[in-house]
């Protein structure tokens, strides 16, 4: 059951480059996701479709309805109503960041330019209805590195180190996928230098895999088949055992009501999963490090982007659907059919209605995340070049 407004409605996007289109795609179509699966987030598939009366097909209101401050203290803020959440915040933080610098990031980049805009950026903060400071929105995993990075000075690349292992830092990687669009290898890399100072283990693992996944999706003619082959392929350890065992669970199944409902998903998941059944509630052994376990949030985005054939809406719904960590499944996925199918492959009336409640443009951050991209891209291939002019002579050349 919806509660989309007519006004909220957008014209078509206008797009001035292929790059554009993606990185447009690309955010946009996470932000979609990360603010209509935040409603559902850490909830069953079953007690959603009891709270909203059947499935949440696009933006709706709070689960707790006006005692959102209260119904859960430790979460004090307004999910639902197409508030999007920290995902985006911390995705439009990392692009601005790109934005600035103009050329790759690392762990270093995350201490002396991302941390510093966590704590001092001043930004609409939907979920707390008012300007506010990210860091104050931030769950407890993502204010980890601006204790070890601004306070406790500890080396970028080791700052992860400690934190609960979870898709904190997964969720923001759709910057990097395309700032690395068409190169899912260069894409891992880069997601693994910087998540370093965020996360580990399988965290840190998963956040390379979104970024090449992304980059995959953000290729010329790409296919769904391209972006699961790329994903499966840089994939470590448990989180590449995880793809595996969700991706077949999802050939099995021909929409994500279907997948819901019978629980394949889940199913497949559930060897590779730390948090268990009861969400909320997890065991001792949760969130630790790991190379046998995995994040849930990434493998059940790529089966639902899988199951969707790519398609945005599909993709996304079945991550908000999913329930538990939903506003990242929905993220995710969002991210990476939106990479896929470009700007106008992501729903414009769903986009205008998110944009309007959490008052921010939604567009603007990817066209300037493309256009940084753009001399990102153009600074290597000049030091191709000038590398294989001062070279040449190594590998038998001139």
């Amino acid at each position: 059951m919806t509660s989309t407004s007519e006004e909220s409605k957008a014209t078509l996007i206008t797009v001035g480059s292929p790059i554009e289109d993606k990185a447009i795609g690309a955010l946009t179509g996470a932000a979609v996701g990360d603010a209509i699966g935040g409603a559902t987030e850490g909830f069953s598939p079953t007690q959603i479709a009891e709270r909203w009366g059947g499935w949440v097909t696009g933006v709706v209101d709070s689960y707790h309805r006006e005692n959102w401050r209260t119904a859960r203290p430790i979460s004090p803020y307004h999910k639902g109503d197409g508030n999007f959440t920290d995902d985006t915040i911390m995705t439009h933080l990392l692009s601005q960041v790109y934005v600035e610098q103009r050329r790759h990031l690392g762990a270093y980049d995350v201490a002396d330019h991302l941390v510093p805009k966590m704590i001092n950026t001043v930004m609409y903060i939907p979920e707390l209805e008012g300007p506010g400071i990210p860091i104050h929105r931030l769950f407890l995993a993502e204010k980890y590195p601006a204790l070890r990075l601004e306070f406790g000075n500890i080396d970028p690349r080791e700052a992860g180190v400690g934190n609960m292992v979870n898709c904190g830092a997964a969720m923001y990687m759709a910057p990097v996928g395309v700032v690395n669009a068409g190169d899912p290898e260069m894409a891992y890399a880069e997601a693994i230098d910087i998540s370093g100072a965020h996360q580990l283990s399988y965290g840190r693992e998963a956040a390379g895999v979104m970024a090449a996944a992304v980059a995959a999706a953000a290729a010329p003619s790409a296919t769904v088949a391209d972006v699961l082959e790329a994903a499966t392929r840089v994939a470590k350890d448990g989180t590449r055992a995880a793809i595996e065992a969700v991706l077949e669970a999802a050939a099995t199944v021909s929409h994500w009501t279907e997948a819901i409902e019978s629980s394949r998903l889940r199913d497949a998941i559930r060897p590779f999963d730390t948090v268990a059944e009861t969400y909320r509630q997890p065991g001792l052994g949760a969130r630790r490090p790991s190379r046998i376990h995995s994040i849930e949030e990434l493998p059940i985005a790529l089966a639902m982007f899988a199951i969707a054939d790519g398609e945005f809406v599909d993709s996304m719904l079945g991550g908000v659907n999913y329930g538990r960590d939903s506003d990242s499944i929905a993220s995710m996925a969002g991210a990476i059919a939106g990479a896929l199918g470009g700007a106008n492959g992501v729903d414009q009336s769903m986009l205008g209605a998110v944009s309007q409640a959490s008052k921010t443009d939604l567009v603007q951050p990817g066209r300037d995340l493309a256009d940084a991209t753009v001399d990102i891209r153009r600074a290597d291939e000049q030091k191709r070049s000038e590398l294989a002019v001062r070279n040449a002579s190594l590998f038998g050349g001139s």
